[in-house]
């Protein structure tokens, strides 16, 4: 299979990648809640250990309020989003109305099925719509699946247990978009092909609202370089221990 341009992670021959392929990795992210969804991802792209992109946006809009978020080759995620939001205008034409968030969703994934052989991607859809609310789907080797949140990339193997232990079913907005922050910045501390900037967007039925979370901006953890907790997380453990 020919993996070059990948933005996550794919199998090595050895500890080694095969002469002339490129390996890279991501991290994404989506989360609804009552009456929309936030939908994350970091920016690094790399080729090995350069870095190629710093700051490349893998949120790519399918609709006004329909978004995917990319990960595999950059290439043939971009080729599939092309081609998802070509035939969703033509289906809202059709039916005078935006299309569903479902209607996207199955049309990521009938193609990512179709050019399963020939394409090496995995688009997360999320989005609002006037029927069901904000909506999280899976695409995976055409697999189709509705979920509270997901989390894809090379990045999401670092945290899976933390993401698990933090949701909670019922977060209001603005806790989706901490969690979906904390996330993303725990898997770029960890995942070397995860980096840069935190990319968000927020979709509800009044519209989407797109920020960029810099590096001075993210959430500080725990720092390895100088085996330190940051000044909030000292405060907070302080009071754990104060109060009886």
């Amino acid at each position: 299979m020919h993996c070059a341009g990948r933005m996550r992670e794919c199998s090595f021959v050895g500890n080694l990648p095969a002469a002339g392929e490129v390996y890279t990795g991501t991290t994404i992210m989506a989360v609804e809640f009552d009456g929309g969804v936030v939908v994350g991802s970091d920016s690094r792209v790399s080729a090995g250990t350069a870095v190629v992109n710093r700051v490349f946006n893998k949120l790519a809009p399918l609709n006004q309020q329909i978004y995917c978020a990319l990960s595999g080759s950059a290439a043939d995620a971009q080729a599939i989003a092309d081609m998802a939001t070509y035939q969703l205008e033509l289906h809202g034409m059709e039916l005078e109305e935006p299309p569903l968030v479902l209607s996207a969703a199955n049309v990521v994934r009938n193609i990512s099925y179709k050019y399963r052989e020939e394409l090496s991607a995995h688009l997360m859809v999320a989005g609002w719509d006037r029927y069901l609310g904000g909506q999280v789907y899976g695409t995976l080797e055409g697999m189709l699946t509705r979920q509270p949140f997901a989390i894809g990339g090379s990045g999401s193997t670092y945290i899976y247990g933390y993401v698990d232990a933090a949701y909670k079913p019922g977060m209001s907005p603005e806790e989706c978009r901490q969690f979906t922050i904390d996330a993303i910045t725990l898997a770029m501390g960890r995942d070397g092909s995860s980096g840069g900037v935190i990319y968000l967007v927020t979709i509800t039925a009044a519209g989407t609202k797109q920020e960029v979370i810099t590096g001075k901006e993210l959430p500080q953890f725990y720092d390895d370089s100088s085996h330190s907790f940051s000044k909030p997380l000292q405060h907070r453990m302080l009071q754990s221990r104060m109060t009886p």
